[in-house]
């Protein structure tokens, strides 16, 4: 039996960056405190992916979705903006592009103060 029930599911969909800001990638996950490690490990590794090749690991904006396709479908239209566009959006949500990695560390997510 599936539990279809709203909250009930947890899906990130997060922009991550490199330590200089200057490259991003996107990405969707249900557990954040996981990806952040995997980005991590792969910088680590010198694995041969996007975020792996420029250092990309720092989390500068996410956002919480309770379902899998609306995260799925707000991925892909973020994927389609123009770099101002998600500069903006980041800066709305994260106005000193702080590194957010660490609301992720211990599985306890931090809510930014703006939530």
């Amino acid at each position: 039996m599936f539990d279809y029930t709203e909250g009930s599911h947890t899906y990130y969909v997060y922009i991550i960056t490199n330590k200089y800001r200057s490259t991003y990638c996107i990405g969707m996950t249900n557990n954040l405190q996981l990806r952040l490690q995997q980005h991590h490990k792969n910088i680590e590794e010198a694995n041969k992916t996007f975020a792996a090749k420029y250092g990309i690991e720092f989390l500068v904006y996410y956002e919480k979705h309770s379902w899998v396709h609306l995260a799925i479908t707000r991925e892909k239209e973020l994927k389609r903006w123009n770099r101002t566009k998600k500069i903006e959006l980041i800066r709305s949500f994260n106005p000193e592009f702080e590194f957010l990695n660490e609301r992720f560390k211990n599985g306890d997510v931090i809510p930014p103060s703006s939530e």
